[in-house]
């Protein structure tokens, strides 16, 4: 008895579909392979809000119901090779350059840097400069708590 088939909706990120007849004894890196050959390094299925990352994962352990819609993202090249830690970059120069989770902690550093030379050398600053200084302190405060605020 040969094993029932069904079909699946890959979604693109341009909102196109196509249908994808399956069996679900098949796997991730064999949908891919069916679906996108050449580009299996380049695709990322996801599938409610999980990105698939085991080829080797049976669509059955993912309990797909008939009709059931992948996610499908197609990076324009291929990765490297899997992060070490859960939030190592695969590329080392983005990681080396990855300085947008360092900027709240720059900015504090910064305004700390200013306020200390504010106290110690206050014949340098003029009221306008501290005045710009006390706005810039309020404003970055201001901004940090409603972003963060969750």
């Amino acid at each position: 008895p040969a094993e029932p088939t069904m079909v699946l909706r890959l979604k693109f990120l341009n909102d196109t579909e196509r249908l994808a007849r399956v069996r679900p004894s098949d796997t991730i890196g064999a949908l891919k392979r069916a679906h996108f050959p050449g580009q299996e390094q380049q695709v990322r299925l996801i599938y409610q809000g999980q990105l698939l990352r085991d080829d080797s994962q049976s669509l059955a352990a993912l309990h797909l119901a008939p009709n059931s819609v992948l996610h499908c993202h197609i990076s324009p090249h291929s990765p490297g090779p899997a992060p070490a830690g859960p939030h190592a970059s695969a590329d080392p120069v983005h990681a080396a350059l990855n300085v947008g989770s360092l900027m709240l902690p720059l900015f504090v550093l910064l305004l700390a840097v200013l306020w200390y030379f504010q106290l110690q050398y206050r014949h340098v600053f003029t009221a306008t400069a501290t005045t710009f200084l006390a706005g810039l302190t309020l404003l970055f405060s201001f901004m940090a708590f409603t972003m963060y605020r969750r």
